[in-house]
């Protein structure tokens, strides 16, 4: 949600161990250390996590992670972006209240767990960096199910999302990329697939299903399957 903590940002304290790990995410990942030590390389640069360290893992950055004698951190995904203004270590201040947080983790402590990502950014962002206004929200599920009743009477395009969205074009395609890290043509793309599919698996022919989920044909839609294969 803009350039404040999220609903869909998410604490929890994680353990390591020896085995390696290799992934990377289309969100922010946060990491504090609790104990021991964990190694860590991000786009080819190593970083060691021990207690009281952080690190910021930007999104579709690469990352390897192993620690050798085990290790437990606070993590943070998180969707917002003013993440890329933070620090690159944290204060003594974010590191008390980290610490505050994976205990509240541990005991399933509500209010602390929502409100925890909001607080953990404040805290590590430099003095004048505070948040901006947060921005109106996108129900992504809603204005995919608004594009599923309107694909079978119309032709349904990412300006006509942006509009239902009350955005441009261009601010929608950047809202797209940022919260759920898709084009905005590839995440329409995605909708009319899984759209046909379902239509499928309930037996309908495939110019129905072509023409309920916007395909221009049964031919578009039987192309578009065996790429999905």
């Amino acid at each position: 949600m803009g350039r404040t903590a999220s609903a869909r940002d998410h604490l929890s304290v994680r353990a390591y161990g020896a085995s390696h790990g290799c992934h990377d995410h289309g969100h922010f990942q946060i990491l504090v250390g609790l104990e021991g030590a964990l190694e860590l390389e991000i786009a080819g640069r190593g970083q060691r996590i021990a207690a009281g360290d952080g690190c910021i893992v930007p999104p579709g950055e690469r990352h390897d992670f192993e620690a050798r004698q085990g290790a437990r951190c606070l993590v943070l995904d998180s969707h917002a972006s003013d993440w890329a203004l933070a620090t690159a270590r944290p204060t003594a201040a974010t590191q008390a209240l980290a610490r505050y947080l994976a205990e509240a983790c541990a005991r399933g402590l509500p209010r602390a767990q929502a409100l925890g990502p909001a607080l953990l950014l404040e805290s590590w962002l430099p003095d004048g960096a505070a948040p901006r206004r947060a921005r109106r929200a996108i129900d992504w599920s809603a204005l995919a199910d608004w594009a599923r009743t309107r694909w079978a009477h119309e032709a349904i395009e990412v300006a006509d999302l942006a509009a239902r969205a009350h955005l441009s074009p261009a601010q929608f395609a950047a809202r797209c990329r940022e919260e759920l890290g898709l084009s905005t043509q590839r995440w329409l793309r995605g909708l009319q697939l899984e759209q046909a599919r379902r239509l499928r698996a309930q037996g309908l022919p495939v110019a129905e299903a072509a023409r309920r989920s916007g395909y221009r044909s049964p031919s578009a839609l039987t192309a578009a399957l065996r790429r999905r294969a």
